[in-house]
């Protein structure tokens, strides 16, 4: 991968190698562009921070509602790969080109599945239309029946069903006209009938191909996104060449170093501040009779920075720490209930990172008042992409008081919606000669209204707009970032408490000690910061995780 003019260049899709088992988080949240379950579950997957919202559509227009595939895989496309969009938060631990691939992989086969079912709507619908608007309308009076919890109304739904098909056995046998019209009329009847087996066969095939993707995901020997929409054939193939920036441009802003403060949100992207730590204390020479060497901050930060990356070294050969990632982060403060984020621009930013020379003025100068800050962030990607740990260092000189904080975040895993693995349809029925004991029996994966719902809604999956429209869409929380939108707290899972509880301390104690040698070096008196050092370093070993954003004011 190269960079040019500012963005990712990339030479077709990225597709994710099968069986690796460090995406555990990326492939939970791409396999919901293969779900079939109702569009409603994705309100199960909202936190107390993010939450999705799904437009009904119209009350007439239950037929056109998507299911969760579908609304998902064209809600991710259209926020992260849409002309014009909003910014976005990264998604650490995950890879969202991957998911976005998958997204648009998904829409393909879906897309496949729709042009074989306009062809059936064309031969065995419109040609015969007068059949085919009172079946319709059979089906949709008997889909309105069957979202009722009543089982009676769901009895009649199914009488209405049979009784229209005596109704139409009756017409193919007596039939009060003669001719041409005569089998026109019964062509009417059957030819929608005929229609809607060839339509299931159809729907089948493409429910088990999207499950198999679904199931093997969820598996870990993932199948690779195919999207040659994102692969330019020849110079002119202009809608390839965009999609392929676009993807470039989602991937470059993946590794932008601005992330943005929501309040009691915490980092967006990197989970709220469950804990933080101050060592503050006045700078006085360690000889009376000399002033202290000039020093600024970044010269303490880049201290901090060289010994944190012996974190994954240790005396004992007892595995420890993994190599942690450790950035510059520029974080830039926004309202709690901001629904968009702007990204620094300008000659100091280039493919949304902020130059080093830039990134040293703001560490040294903007310490009070408006304007963005600078943190130090170690983080860990742990469980397979399933827990993000950071602590964020920050330094800051005022008057005489040097002040280093270290801030603790953690973001969980992705719901468990993500993470369950398809189900195949079944119904309990009591035994034929038993009817004391129940078996299972196995159902048909794509269900009687679904195929009508599916040949309805194909004819209109040409124009989104109207399609979403009228069967309803699913918003997605703002500011939209994959990864933080569904991820749950860490707190309920012990082991990946534990991991972030015990990761501040040896963070805490490499800064400190950082810190204080370049204190010594400069002819600062270290006896109180080596003081209060001591005491944050016992008080850290009784961590335990808090919402330290909400004041108690």
């Amino acid at each position: 991968m190269t960079v040019d003019g500012g963005y990712a260049d990339i030479f077709g899709p990225q597709v994710p190698r099968t069986g690796d088992e460090g995406q555990t988080a990326t492939f939970a949240l791409a396999s919901a562009a293969y779900r079939d379950s109702p569009v409603e579950e994705i309100k199960k997957a909202d936190n107390e921070w993010h939450q999705s919202a799904v437009s009904p559509g119209r009350k007439w227009g239950t037929i056109f509602r998507p299911n969760l595939g579908e609304a998902f895989a064209g809600a991710v496309v259209g926020r992260m790969l849409g002309s014009g969009r909003k910014p976005l938060i990264q998604s650490f631990g995950t890879e969202p080109q991957v998911v976005v691939e998958h997204c648009l992989a998904a829409n393909n086969i879906r897309r496949d599945r729709d042009n074989k079912l306009i062809v059936v709507i064309v031969l065995c619908g419109l040609l015969f239309l007068p059949g085919f608007l009172v079946w319709l309308l059979v089906f949709t009076a008997r889909t309105q029946i069957d979202r009722r919890d009543d089982k009676r109304a769901s009895a009649l739904g199914t009488t209405l069903l049979v009784a229209m098909g005596a109704l139409a056995v009756v017409a193919l046998l007596k039939m009060p006209f003669t001719g041409f019209w005569a089998l026109y009329a019964r062509a009417c009847v059957v030819a929608p009938v005929l229609g809607w087996f060839w339509a299931r066969q159809i729907c089948e095939r493409t429910a088990r191909d999207l499950r198999g993707r679904w199931d093997s995901l969820l598996s870990g020997s993932s199948v690779g996104a195919k999207v040659p929409e994102a692969v330019p054939t020849s110079q002119r193939d202009t809608a390839a060449e965009q999609m392929r920036q676009s993807l470039g441009k989602l991937s470059a802003e993946q590794q932008s170093n601005s992330v943005f403060y929501a309040g009691p949100k915490g980092i967006l992207g990197m989970g709220t501040r469950w804990g933080s730590w101050q060592l503050a204390e006045d700078l006085v020479p360690a000889d009376p009779g000399r002033e202290i060497h000039p020093f600024r901050s970044w010269d303490v930060v880049r201290s901090i920075h060289d010994q944190l990356r012996m974190l994954e070294r240790g005396p004992l050969n007892t595995g420890g720490f993994p190599k942690p990632s450790i950035r510059h982060w520029i974080v830039t403060p926004i309202g709690e209930g901001a629904k968009a984020v702007s990204r620094p621009e300008g000659t100091d930013v280039d493919a949304y990172q902020v130059k080093s020379h830039a990134i040293q003025d703001i560490c040294n100068k903007q310490q009070f008042g408006a304007g963005d800050r600078h943190y130090l962030g170690v983080q860990w990607t742990l469980w397979d992409g399933q827990l993000i740990i950071t602590m964020m260092i920050t330094v800051t000189v005022l008057h005489s008081t040097l002040r280093i904080e270290v801030t603790g975040h953690a973001l969980g895993p992705v719901n468990s919606l993500f993470t369950t693995k398809p189900e195949a349809p079944t119904r309990e029925v009591a035994k034929q000669f038993k009817p004391w004991e129940n078996r299972t029996i196995k159902l048909p994966l794509v269900n009687t209204n679904e195929v009508v719902r599916l040949a309805v809604r194909a004819p209109l999956t040409w124009y989104p707009p109207l399609l979403n429209w009228l069967g309803g869409s699913i918003g997605l929380p703002e500011p939209f970032g994959l990864r933080h939108a569904w991820a749950d707290q860490p707190w309920r899972h012990r082991f990946m408490a534990d991991d972030a509880l015990r990761a501040a301390t040896p963070v805490l104690r490499v800064v400190h000690s950082a810190a204080i040698k370049v204190l010594e070096d400069n002819g600062v008196n270290t006896e109180k910061f080596g003081a209060r050092s001591a005491f944050l370093s016992t008080a850290v070993q009784d961590v335990s995780p808090r919402k330290a954003d909400v004041y108690d004011a």
